[in-house]
């Protein structure tokens, strides 16, 4: 009898974890790099769209296909924001549960932002949780049912910008490997980037992202670090980019230079340039041309080798 209570406890885990919405911690506890401790609270605020702030436990959020549907592949998201809010479900789960409908697992990261109270050398949090939740989710691959060399990112705006700087540093050493997870490689294997920042210290640079991640008046060397274009190499993942040409937020010449950098490298790329859409349009489920980028990301994908 115990024996069987303890199967139908196994298969009960087993059927939430297919179900969607099953959320991890990407740290233990006590030992979440670089933060300090403060009263900082995470806030959440519901205006149209869910803005999450100050995130003080970051986690990923898990959606899974059926698995009869699953491509095997996998996309963990980084929503926008400008590195002062996520904008977790217009960027986030609602990508996720669209990406379940190709059979791809779509796996939402609620990173930290960068936090002068909260956190010390906040310009590097967001990598540090971006790195974790990589090698967390290549970590779970049999779980999730998922191939470890089938594991892709796609971020939005700001969240692209920590997509392409996960994309450009992933073998970079940014915290100190505490466990069995910390030995998985962090390196993506092919990323999109959704009218993202690029580059900082530039006329096309979104001044508000630069800030929010460097403080006012960063040294050049920061600036140039998170400059992704400029730290482009050959090892950088296969890239799919799309933007709307008349962006004026985060303009287009950031995809632009992201793709002669990856074209200068022998990195295959891609981008598709939309004559109106502005920013942050998401799925763009309303705008019958622009919402293709959607199907151009699955072709691409499949195109994969």
């Amino acid at each position: 009898m115990r024996l069987l209570k303890l199967g139908a406890i196994f298969m009960l885990i087993q059927v939430s974890l297919r179900a969607q919405d099953t959320i991890m911690p990407l740290w233990p506890q006590d030992k979440i790099p670089n933060r300090i401790e403060s009263g900082e609270k995470e806030v959440r605020e519901v205006n149209g769209i869910l803005r999450i702030s100050k995130v003080q436990q970051p986690s990923i959020e898990v959606y899974l296909p059926a698995v009869s549907n699953a491509t095997g592949e996998a996309m963990l998201i980084f929503p926008g924001g400008g590195y002062g809010i996520l904008a977790y479900d217009w960027e986030g789960t609602d990508i996720a549960k669209f990406l379940n409908g190709k059979g791809i697992a779509g796996i939402v990261v609620k990173y930290r932002l960068p936090s002068d109270t909260s956190q010390e050398e906040k310009h590097l949090v967001p990598l540090i949780d971006a790195q974790r939740a990589m090698r967390l989710v290549r970590s779970m691959a049999t779980d999730f049912h998922i191939e470890p060399d089938k594991i892709g990112i796609i971020g939005f705006s700001a969240g692209g910008h920590l997509a392409s700087t996960l994309g450009t540093h992933f073998n970079e050493t940014v915290y100190e490997p505490m466990d069995a997870i910390d030995a998985e490689s962090a390196r993506p294997d092919f990323m999109a980037l959704g009218y993202a920042v690029i580059t900082f210290g530039e006329t096309s640079t979104h001044k508000g992202s630069q800030y929010n991640l460097l403080g006012e008046n960063p040294p050049a060397d920061l600036v140039t670090y998170f400059s992704n274009e400029k730290q482009v190499t050959e090892n950088t993942p296969p890239s799919f980019l799309f933007h709307a040409m008349d962006d004026e937020a985060v303009p287009v010449g950031n995809s632009l230079d992201f793709l002669k950098a990856l074209k200068d490298k022998g990195v295959p790329a891609t981008l598709h340039v939309y004559p109106k859409g502005g920013h942050g349009f998401s799925l763009a489920r309303k705008d019958s041309h622009l919402r293709g980028w959607t199907e151009r990301m699955f072709e691409w994908m499949e195109a994969l080798e």
